[in-house]
């Protein structure tokens, strides 16, 4: 019975959890029980050393660098400049305001990578246009909810700094992986809006030419004030990661001094909005923090009780195969997906599951960039679907919770087609990783 203690594990915490028991101190109760129980008082001496792995690993401190980064992006109204810069091209495609949305949502997560900051203030500014111009709240719905979501498979992204150290790879390796997928996913958004809106014109109408329109000059003028300092930002984060000039940390480090730069520039600066900038960046990286901290602890316990030689013994007399087994892999994660947040499903499943999959022969970068894309069907799939909540916090009533759902199915749909595409050509994934490490 003992050799079987480890599967308990996931119960008693899934359990904890639908209690009400916040996701840290769940991980962190059973980590603690099922570790006195197979361990007893030495389970002490294992736990302070999995908290000074945890605290000494430099990789974690990006995390706080990217959320004030996105925090000081958030608070500056840099949004409307951007927004601005990106619909003057747009406007007189059909669909052109939800197609400067995620294209602003683009911009949003490659400079920061923070999920809810991009959607509130991109929610903010575009539902009220959008809806003064008759789209259909559907669309308007899944544009803010999947577009928003992108920071997790756009580089840089907060979930790839927790998921690298988890996993055991580099961070950098992640983020190379993840260029191909994230763009063929903003692509795929995109080609789905301007599809739907010439087939379907009062999905997303063309906005009628009006007086006093900026000419090419202007456009390009405007264009150069606001988009292209943001971009500048963009490549300096990205470029100095996937150039190899500086590690994830060094770059966000980088990062965090051109958003304040930034704000200075559009002479939005604040002394209180820095105050409220650092303030949500201690309240999130604290919540990140302790999250990864029951999670370190329970995946401690669970390998240590000899959890993963278990789950691959019972796997193999299952008889899948490895592709059986990454489906398998998958489709728990999608049905973890309704009910946990993203860092629960991380720090459970990721470490369990990276060494079922090396062990089967799949690269683990690969591995993880299916993990991510699942994570972000995470984001639209009821009833959890954090998106939705983002999104109910700023859209006005008459765009309802019905709208909202009905407005994912497509989403997740052209996530599935990504999946699968990154499953069937794995190339997609792995040969980025590869040219850079040929430069090196």
């Amino acid at each position: 019975m003992m050799e079987y203690l480890p599967f308990f594990m996931l119960p008693v915490t899934f359990g904890l959890m639908f209690l009400g028991v916040q996701v840290a101190f769940a991980m962190l109760l059973t980590a603690t029980m099922f570790g006195l129980i197979t361990f007893g008082p030495a389970v002490a001496h294992q736990f302070v050393e999995k908290i000074d792995d945890l605290a000494s690993n430099f990789v974690f401190a990006a995390i706080p660098l990217f959320v004030f980064m996105g925090a000081v992006l958030e608070k500056s109204g840099i949004a409307d400049r951007l927004f601005e810069a990106i619909h003057i091209w747009t406007r007189r495609l059909p669909g052109g305001l939800a197609i400067a949305t995620v294209l602003m949502c683009i911009v949003f997560a490659a400079s920061s990578g923070v999920i809810g900051a991009t959607e509130s203030v991109v929610g903010l500014l575009t539902i009220p246009i959008m809806l003064r111009y008759g789209y259909d709240k559907r669309l308007i719905s899944g544009v803010i909810c999947a577009g928003g979501s992108l920071g997790t498979i756009i580089p840089p992204s907060v979930v790839v700094v927790v998921m690298g150290p988890l996993a055991d790879v580099s961070v950098g390796d992640l983020m190379y992986g993840m260029v191909f997928p994230g763009l063929l996913m903003a692509g795929l958004y995109l080609v789905y809006i301007l599809v739907l809106c010439i087939v379907k014109p009062e999905h997303g109408p063309r906005i009628p030419r009006e007086p006093g329109e900026p000419g090419f000059a202007e456009k390009l003028g405007i264009t150069l004030r606001n988009l292209v300092p943001p971009l500048l930002m963009i490549v300096a984060v990205l470029g100095s990661i996937l150039g190899g000039l500086a590690s994830p940390t060094e770059a966000a480090a980088i990062g965090c001094v051109c958003a304040v730069l930034l704000t200075m520039l559009y002479r939005r600066f604040t002394w209180a909005g820095l105050y409220d900038s650092l303030l949500k960046t201690v309240r999130v990286t604290a919540m990140i923090m302790a999250v990864l901290l029951g999670g370190t602890l329970f995946t401690g316990v669970f390998v240590g009780g000899g959890g993963i030689s278990l789950a691959s013994t019972v796997i193999e007399q299952f008889q899948l195969g490895p592709w059986g087994l990454v489906f398998l892999l998958l489709l728990i994660l999608f049905i973890a997906g309704f009910f946990l947040d993203w860092i629960s499903i991380v720090l459970i499943f990721l470490p369990i599951f990276t060494p079922l999959v090396t062990a089967a022969g799949f690269d683990p970068v690969w591995f993880c960039i299916l993990f991510l894309i699942m994570i972000q069907t995470s984001y639209l799939t009821p009833p959890l679907a954090p998106a939705i909540f983002y999104l109910r916090a700023v859209a006005p009533p008459e765009i309802t919770m019905r709208h909202m759902y009905a407005g994912m199915v497509p989403f997740i749909l052209l996530q599935v087609v990504v999946l699968v595409v990154t499953m069937v050509w794995p190339q997609m994934v792995t040969w980025l990783p590869g040219w850079a490490m040929q430069l090196r």
